[in-house]
């Protein structure tokens, strides 16, 4: 028998409810560590907050690839993990492992079929950039800005990202610059995020949206207008963006975090203004799903890998220890707590 602490889902704020760490409950239960074939025991070592969570949080995700997470049930999403006892024969002991649907538990049994061994030297071995840069986020930022971004080197072209200093906005202003952008402007809420943008990430500039007008900080930082958008938040942000995007523009959907709090369909409607600009000025917005690009993530995964391990995408992360912050660190993921991807570090 094995002594676990697990995250349930205690109660659900409701579609216009904030989250709070009361809605979730940290829980130690007993479960048998007896192996059946195929089967292995993991010992989890970091674990993801991430905002599309939000939406599991509801009874309906509004998306038909998420399920909602169930009441009194554990918590699952993004996880790293070691091999400690095996009858898979994939598998040894010692295997480090990932898994997108990895419960909130200190130990699991889980069937090695759904897992995804992983090589520590990909990552420097840095094993929680599985969870971000060379993981979901990272192939988010990538494949959005390859697929839907339209970048084209030497044309001088402007990209702005939203949600800039988190886990995809982050990587994707980087890959924004490396594939030829001439100015790669970010959007986030705190100087200190802006610093970090510019500093660390090699942002052109940074625009803190809680000071100020931001139409003006746009204009004045993109005077030639812009021509990709990676949207990450939605609202009245992307409505200003939108406002000022040159004819024939690209806006990447990626995600839409200041409505997740609100009951509205995905992708949340927009103003008649908004609509306006893109019709008439036939700027592009799609919708992307990191999901539906499977047959390129192993390429796009490397080539992160490459750009780490190079120096030429650098990596930021805001860490907490222990599972019984689990919620805390996603509450604080939700309202901008974070600078680069959101981590909770479970064991060593």
């Amino acid at each position: 028998m094995l002594k676990v602490k697990r995250v349930v889902l205690h109660s659900r704020p409701g579609k216009n409810g904030h989250p709070v760490p009361e809605h979730f409950r940290v829980e130690e239960i007993v479960q048998p560590s007896e192996l059946r074939e195929a089967e292995v025991l993991v010992r989890t070592l970091c674990l993801s907050v991430d905002p599309y969570m939000r939406c599991r949080m509801n009874d309906d995700t509004g998306a038909d690839y998420l399920l909602p997470w169930r009441l009194e049930e554990p918590v699952d999403g993004g996880g790293v993990g070691i091999v400690k006892a095996s009858k898979n024969k994939a598998l040894s002991v010692g295997s480090i492992v990932t898994s997108f649907n990895w419960r909130w538990q200190t130990f699991d049994v889980i069937n090695g079929s759904l897992l995804h061994k992983v090589n520590p030297e990909m990552v420097n071995g840095h094993l929680s950039y599985f969870l971000g840069a060379v993981g979901i986020p990272g192939l988010t930022a990538l494949l959005g800005v390859r697929e839907k971004g339209h970048v084209s080197p030497g044309t001088n072209q402007t990209m702005v990202v939203s949600g800039a200093a988190g886990a995809c906005g982050s990587i994707a202003g980087q890959i924004g610059r490396l594939d030829g952008c001439e100015k790669v402007v970010g959007i986030c809420g705190s100087d200190q995020k802006c610093q970090a943008l510019v500093t660390e990430l090699g942002f052109t500039s940074a625009i803190n949206y809680k000071k100020g007008d931001i139409s003006s900080a746009l204009k004045e930082h993109c005077p030639k207008g812009i021509d990709i958008y990676f949207d990450n938040v939605g609202g009245p942000i992307s409505d200003a963006v939108i406002s000022q995007m040159n004819t024939g523009g690209h806006v990447i959907l990626c995600g839409q975090i200041s409505q997740y709090n609100k009951d509205v369909p995905y992708p949340p409607p927009l103003s008649e203004d908004t609509q306006d600009s893109l019709r008439f000025k036939n700027i592009t917005r799609e919708r992307f799903v990191v999901l539906n690009y499977m047959e390129k993530h192993t390429e796009g995964l490397l080539q992160l890998s490459h750009w780490v391990k190079t120096g030429q995408i650098k990596v930021l992360e805001t860490v907490v220890d222990g599972i019984e912050n689990m919620g805390d660190a996603f509450c604080s993921m939700m309202t901008g707590g974070n600078i680069g991807k959101q981590i909770v570090k479970i064991s060593d």
